[in-house]
């Protein structure tokens, strides 16, 4: 059966139940526009999102290609290449936007020029207006001599309400997952999409506990400005969370200038060691980038962080908790308070990194033993460990 436009649209009111991921819904949007004699070259969907490091989102498609998705930083609508791109009256003006390029000619447009570089003839974009008002964008060049008929450009029109319905839907799942991610981390949010939502919803699992604080936050937070500190906090964040994530642990929580990340280990434990390994490469990887954090005042610069970090293995329950319609996805338990306790110790012996014995003996390297303390809520005393090129200092040293 030929493609028509009509059966493009007939198509995207249904769901496009064929392409449930955005690349594969975006790649057949474009070659079913091309069954019906749209002779497509290049096509782009910009969307705005809510991200904290992102203003938006790119998905360029280009025949025979893989849909290439990329990402525009929050400030880069006021640099000189969006200013001058036809995208910029699209976005603001609600504009369709054609420029036509048959006979070389362009406008001061740094994409037109690269455009025509690449024999380009015809270029249209079109304003997304979504339900709720926003406005997106999506362009469509083509290298056909004479550039787009006025049949093609009529009948691309004619898909705009009906594709900008369906891209609207993967947005708002795209924000929903991105939102969860940014706010209670992936595998969390993972499973909230996934319908764990109800209070009580929880499961336990095995996993490395990562608390740590920041030395001297009291002292630092009562003599600076409230803005100063939400600075040096964002970058002492900074010095962990990458690191976190890049070592395969997920962060829960931030409580102050606290930071409660898991790794999670299979049930059997088999792999322990190794997560143990990749939870002390992170740890040093931080204490590193903290040694090295300094912040410009204005008036001073302060520098000379410390963090303290408590490692311990354990089971923890994992889900949702909290009270009426306000809940928590994190994790409780003996082993999460075993190790705010050890990482109390940690304060007190003005160590970096501290470590119960669970996590000694499964991480395989060695250890200094720093020997065994009273710990509150526990009967029995608990024997810690700390870094073999680290010593201990008196708590009064620790203080930033």
């Amino acid at each position: 059966m030929a493609e028509t436009f009509q059966s493009v649209i007939d198509w995207l009111t249904n769901g496009a139940r064929s392409a449930q991921q955005v690349d594969l819904f975006m790649a057949e949007t474009c070659e079913r526009l091309v069954a019906c004699g749209v002779p497509l070259y290049r096509v782009g969907v910009f969307v705005r999102t809510l991200h904290p490091s992102m203003l938006g989102r790119n998905f360029i498609w280009r025949p025979g290609e893989a849909v290439k998705i990329g990402a525009m930083a929050h400030g880069d609508e006021t640099g000189e290449e969006f200013l001058l791109s036809p995208l910029y009256r699209v976005f603001y003006e609600g504009e369709e936007v054609r420029q036509r390029m048959t006979n070389g000619a362009a406008s001061n447009a740094p994409f037109f020029a690269d455009m025509v570089a690449e024999r380009a003839t015809d270029y249209i974009a079109f304003p997304l207006l979504m339900s709720d008002g926003a406005n997106h964008a999506c362009s469509w060049v083509t290298r056909a001599e004479g550039g787009f008929s006025d049949a093609q450009i009529d009948g691309m029109r004619s898909v705009m309400p009906s594709l900008t319905r369906m891209i609207e839907i993967f947005l708002l799942r795209r924000t929903a997952a991105g939102l969860l991610d940014n706010y209670v981390g992936a595998r969390a949010g993972a499973r909230i999409l996934a319908g764990q939502i109800k209070r009580g919803h929880t499961e336990t699992m095995n996993a490395v506990i990562w608390l740590s604080d920041l030395r001297g936050f009291t002292k630092l937070s009562d003599r600076l400005s409230s803005e100063t500190v939400v600075q040096i906090l964002n970058a002492y964040f900074d010095c962990q969370v990458p690191a976190i994530l890049a070592h395969g642990g997920e962060v829960l929580k931030f409580m102050g200038d606290g930071l409660l990340a898991v790794f999670p280990i299979a049930d059997d434990a088999a792999d322990a060691t190794s997560v143990c390994k990749r939870v002390l490469e992170a740890a040093q990887e931080c204490r590193a980038q903290i040694a090295k954090l300094s912040h410009d005042t204005g008036t001073e610069t302060i520098d000379g962080f410390r963090f303290g970090l408590a490692l311990h293995v354990g089971r923890v329950l994992y889900g949702n908790i909290g009270g009426g319609d306000r809940l928590d996805f994190t994790c409780i338990g003996p082993a999460v308070n075993l190790a705010a306790r050890i990482e109390k110790i940690a304060g007190n012996l003005g160590r970096s990194v501290v470590v119960s014995s669970l996590f000694n003996q499964y991480a395989g390297v060695p250890f200094s033993d720093l020997g065994e303390f009273a710990v509150a809520g526990f009967s029995a005393p608990q024997r810690v460990y700390g870094l073999a090129d680290e010593r201990s200092v008196q708590k009064a040293d620790a203080q930033h």
